[in-house]
C-alpha cells in the first residue's frame, strides 16, 4: 500500500474554517460581557484550550495513527460511548441545562457524550458493513443492523433529549448504507420510517412540534419563533457586506445563544451576504474534498468511514445554517469549527485527523 502525504487541500480547507471560526466566535462571545468579564474569558479560553489546542493535538495524533486501528477498536469505542451517554442520567454526574441532560460535569469543564456516540455509531457501522461485504443487500445483514445501531443511539439521545444529534447520526448512517450498496427499496423504507418517527417524536416531545410549526410560522415572538425571528433580523441587517467584525448588535441580549447555535446569524450580520456565502462555500468544499478522499480510499472500511465522518460534520453544519435561515427546524446543534462547544470541536478535529490519515493511503 503506497503512502502519500496528507491531503493538503483538505487540510487547508479545514484550517481556513477553523481560523474564520475563531474570529467569528471571538466576536460573538463579546455578547456575554453583559454577564461579566469572567464569563467572557471562561468561554473564550475554554474554546481555545479544550477545543482548538486539544483538538489540534488530537487531529495531529489521529493523522499519524493508521486507520485500521479504529476498525480493531470499533466495538469498544461504541460501548464506551454508550456508557458515557448513560452517565448523563445519573444525579451528581450528569448536568442539566435548558431542560436537557446532555453533559457530564467534570468540575473544571463539561463534556457532551452525544458527540462521542455519533462517532461510535459511524465507526461501528463502517466496521460491520465491511465485514458483511456484499451481504449488505440482505435485510438481516444490512438493513436490520443499521436500524438496531441507530435505535440504540436514538433511545439514548432522544431521552436526553438531543434530537438534532440523533438526526445527524441518521443522515451519516444512511449515507454509509447507500455507499455500501443499499437497495432503493430499503432506502424508501428508511425514508418512510423517518417520517413516522418524526411524527411520533413530535407528539411525544412538544418542543419538537413547536420547532416544526415555527418553521412555517416564524413570525411568532414566543419560544423558538423568537430565536428564528431575531436570527433573520441579524442576517438581514448585514445586507451585502455586513457591519464589520465585532459590530453585531443582535449578539447583545437579543439573539439567544449568540456564541452557540445562533453564531451563523452573528456572522451574517457582521460579514453580510458575501461573507455568509463564503462560509457556505467553505463547507461545500470541505464536503466535496472529503468525499473525494472517500472515493480514493484504499479499501472498503476506510471509504465507508470517510463517508460517514464527512457527512457527520457537513450535515450538522448545514442543518445549523438552515435553521438560522428558517429553512430547517431549530435543533440546537452547533456550527462545526465555529460555534461554542469544546467537545464538539475536539471530536470534529479528531474526525478530521482520521480523514487525513485515510488520505495518506489514497489510491492515485
Amino acid at each position: 500500500m503506497q503512502r502519500h502525504g496528507v491531503d493538503k487541500i483538505f487540510l487547508t480547507i479545514t484550517l481556513t474554517l477553523l481560523c474564520v471560526g475563531f474570529f467569528i466566535f471571538s466576536s460573538a462571545t463579546l455578547g456575554t460581557l453583559d454577564s461579566g468579564q469572567k464569563k467572557f474569558w471562561n468561554i473564550l479560553m475554554g474554546q481555545i484550550l479544550f477545543g482548538m489546542v486539544g483538538g489540534g493535538i488530537s487531529m495531529y495524533i489521529c493523522s499519524r495513527i493508521k486507520y485500521q486501528f479504529w476498525r480493531k477498536q470499533a466495538f469498544w469505542i461504541f460501548l464506551a460511548a454508550i456508557i458515557l451517554c448513560i452517565l448523563v442520567f445519573i444525579p451528581g454526574i450528569g448536568m442539566e441545562h435548558g431542560g436537557a441532560r446532555r453533559w457530564i460535569d467534570l468540575g473544571i469543564t463539561t463534556v457532551q457524550p452525544g458527540e462521542a456516540l455519533k462517532f461510535g455509531v459511524i465507526l461501528y457501522l463502517a466496521t460491520w458493513f465491511t465485514f458483511v461485504k456484499k451481504r449488505i443487500h440482505s435485510m438481516y445483514f444490512g438493513f436490520y443492523p443499521l436500524l438496531g445501531l441507530l435505535g440504540i443511539a436514538g433511545a439514548l439521545l432522544l431521552a436526553q433529549p438531543d434530537t438534532g444529534t440523533f438526526l445527524i447520526a441518521v443522515c451519516a448512517g444512511t449515507a454509509m448504507y447507500v455507499a455500501g450498496g443499499a437497495r432503493w427499496r430499503d432506502l424508501i423504507i428508511i425514508f418512510l420510517m423517518s417520517i413516522i418517527l418524526l411524527g411520533a417524536v413530535a407528539v411525544w416531545k412538544p418542543y419538537v412540534m413547536d420547532r416544526i410549526t415555527t418553521l412555517i410560522h416564524h413570525d411568532d415572538f414566543q419560544g423558538s419563533g423568537y430565536q428564528v425571528r431575531q436570527s433573520l433580523i441579524a442576517i438581514g441587517s448585514g445586507e451585502l457586506f455586513g457591519k464589520g467584525l465585532g459590530q453585531s448588535v443582535q449578539k447583545f441580549t437579543y439573539l439567544p445563544e449568540a456564541q452557540g447555535d445562533s453564531i451563523f446569524a452573528v456572522a451574517g450580520e457582521e460579514f453580510g451576504f458575501l461573507g455568509s456565502t463564503i462560509i457556505v462555500i467553505l463547507y461545500l468544499l470541505f464536503a466535496l474534498r472529503g468525499l473525494w478522499i472517500a472515493a480514493h480510499a484504499p479499501d472498503r472500511f476506510s471509504g465507508l468511514l470517510a463517508v460517514g465522518l464527512v457527512i457527520l460534520i457537513t450535515a450538522q453544519s448545514f442543518i445549523n445554517i438552515g435553521s438560522m435561515l428558517a429553512l430547517a427546524p431549530l435543533t440546537g446543534v452547533p456550527l462545526v469549527f465555529i460555534s461554542h462547544g469544546g467537545t464538539a470541536l475536539l471530536v470534529a478535529m479528531t474526525e478530521v485527523g482520521i480523514l487525513l490519515n485515510i488520505s495518506r493511503y489514497r489510491q492515485s
